[in-house]
């Protein structure tokens, strides 16, 4: 499968910049424009909204991150930069650029569990909490502007940032070396916490030796995604436009299990695809009973409600993973929408047949 990376630009969809004339289609008279509604201090205190990734995954809070969980170093004793320090530096920034942030929403994975020395002789059953250690691999991490929430499509949905970090990534083994880190910025959709990613608010892998250098790539991706925050809203929000009759659902969920098998020198020649076989299962599922975005009677499905149910699909893989696979279905939507009104010139037209 053809890998996708994705930079940092001042485009605004799929690492182009919107001609005017495109721009123009986009804001028609037919889209409504967003709306500023009230902010919901119950939304942000309510325990069971829905995870913005499911997975292997469980929550944390900051403060358990911050004083329960050690900080691994590389072989030479060099401390790396903490799951909370990362946090903090980005969260800084996101302040600066666009206000004040709701409490931070943490899920890790792969915890790597030892013992403090005294301890090293007790079976595990034996052990006390305060004789156990803990770090966890793999982190996601979110938080909400407080005073940028919309409503589009019928749906509230709010302006998130955060990052993505594995220590799997950072070669501990080794003396000192750069570490990597995933920045982003998008939509999130209340109803389901489906983020809506496009490459002009993600990152991809940035190195840094510093909190400095987070701080510093945060502020270049923040800072050009902003001017066009609205913009990229009414391009998802058009989404709503374009239909797709079950007829041609299913002509597109039959190309996505064809092209996992097609010859690589072939998968070259059309669109990237993360969207694997486990996730277009669960498309067909979410397609006959998601209650938010499957069919429903009297009802028109749209490539909004594909993006959605592509988006819950790939809520599933791990934490390493996801952001790549959540701005490649936005792409993939983007992608069949131009497809369908014959402005298609990325080979997404291949999955209409």
């Amino acid at each position: 499968m053809k890998e996708k990376t994705s930079k940092v630009t001042d485009s605004l969809i799929m690492g182009e910049v919107a001609s005017e004339k495109e721009l123009s289609i986009r804001n028609n008279e037919d889209i409504t424009d967003a709306e500023i509604i009230e902010d919901d201090d119950k939304f942000w205190a309510e325990e069971n909204h829905p995870n913005f990734i499911e997975s292997n995954t469980s929550a944390i809070s900051l403060e358990e991150l911050t004083t329960k969980n050690i900080i691994p170093t590389f072989s030479d004793n060099t401390l790396t930069i903490s799951h909370q320090n990362f946090i903090n530096a980005v969260s800084k920034v996101a302040e600066q650029v666009f206000g004040g942030l709701t409490p931070v929403e943490c899920r890790v994975s792969h915890p790597i569990i030892g013992r403090i020395p005294s301890a090293q002789h007790k079976k595990a059953s034996e052990l006390r909490e305060d004789e156990k250690t803990v770090f966890y691999q793999r982190l996601a991490w979110v938080a909400h502007v407080k005073n940028l929430t919309r409503t589009i499509n019928n749906q509230t949905v709010h302006l998130c940032i955060g990052g993505v970090r594995s220590y799997s990534e950072d070669k501990l083994y080794r003396t000192q070396t750069a570490m990597k880190f995933k920045i982003f910025v998008g939509w999130k959709v209340r109803v389901c916490s489906n983020l809506c990613l496009t490459c002009d608010g993600f990152s991809g892998t940035i190195e840094c030796m510093t909190e400095a250098d987070i701080m510093q790539k945060a502020l270049e991706l923040f800072s050009g995604f902003n001017p066009h925050k609205e913009e990229t809203l009414r391009l998802l929000e058009n989404l709503r436009n374009t239909e797709i009759s079950e007829e041609l659902f299913c002509k597109i969920i039959g190309r996505l299990r064809l092209y996992q098998f097609l010859p690589v020198n072939e998968q070259r020649t059309l669109p990237s695809l993360e969207i694997g076989d486990q996730a277009v299962n669960a498309m067909v599922k979410g397609y006959v009973s998601n209650p938010n975005f499957g069919k429903k009677e009297g009802e028109i499905l749209t490539c909004w409600n594909l993006l959605q149910l592509a988006n819950e699909a790939v809520k599933g893989s791990y934490i390493d993973t996801w952001l790549d696979r959540n701005q490649n279905c936005t792409d993939f939507a983007l992608g069949i929408q131009k497809a369908i009104e014959g402005n298609d010139t990325e080979g997404y037209s291949w999955f209409l047949h």
